[in-house]
């Protein structure tokens, strides 16, 4: 098993299920055998381990996808889809089963955390993310699970937006009063107008007030010599 270290072990009967059939089950120990839990630390893998003899009658890598049933209170079974079986568990209490159970939750979290920190390195890594800013260059460390944060003042091509976008509103609000000037200057122009305007209409009122009075007059002149 090389650097591999068993990390808990129980005493349990072996089955695997039948492959013509896929329902009954073939034991694969005549007996008690131990059922341990081992990690690789070279490979960051869990597996579940059993060796009848001179054979391994269990050798279970073990995934994020996979799931330990609890079938009967003595019995438990997974499916492990790289060996193409499923192998079954018989213990001799509910002690063990439950703590075999337990065991086989908490290092199917374990390989999850390891799968999800290597895609992270994988997706850090991939040509295709196109991480160009020069302070990016560093893998992360085995105990960081978070892409490096960019320093305070921010990369030449954050700077180089926050200015351009400056610039924007600068020349957005330079703009607007230009606009706000010009409507303003309209608004003059059309209210002096309006007041030529009815400068003019009075000044012809006035004359046609006069016009009528001085008809007026003739009318009386005439009127006199009459």
């Amino acid at each position: 098993l090389g650097r591999e270290q068993p990390i808990f072990s129980l005493k349990a009967h072996v089955f695997q299920i039948d492959p013509a059939t896929k329902r009954n089950w073939i034991p694969a120990s005549k007996h008690a055998v131990t059922v341990s839990f081992f990690y690789d630390a070279d490979r960051s893998v869990y597996r579940i381990i059993s060796v009848g003899g001179t054979k391994a009658i269990i050798n279970s890598t073990i995934t994020p996808n996979m799931t330990f049933t609890k079938t009967s209170q003595k019995f438990g079974q997974w499916a492990d889809s790289r060996a193409n079986t499923v192998y079954g568990l018989g213990f001799a209490t509910e002690q063990q089963l439950q703590q075999f159970s337990e065991q086989f939750k908490e290092f199917k979290e374990a390989a999850r955390l390891v799968r999800d920190k290597s895609q992270e390195k994988f997706e850090l890594l991939s040509p295709g993310l196109n991480i160009s800013s020069p302070q990016v260059n560093t893998v992360l460390s085995e105990d960081r699970q978070s892409p490096p944060l960019l320093g305070v003042n921010g990369s030449s091509e954050d700077k180089l937006f926050r200015s351009k976008s400056a610039d924007m509103e600068e020349s957005t609000e330079k703009e607007q009063i230009r606009k706000m000037l010009s409507e303003g200057s309209i608004c003059e122009r059309n209210s002096e107008a309006e007041l030529f305007s009815l400068r003019d209409s009075n000044t012809k009122l006035v004359a046609a007030l006069h016009e009528a009075n001085s008809s007026i007059d003739q009318w009386k002149k005439l009127l006199a010599e009459i």
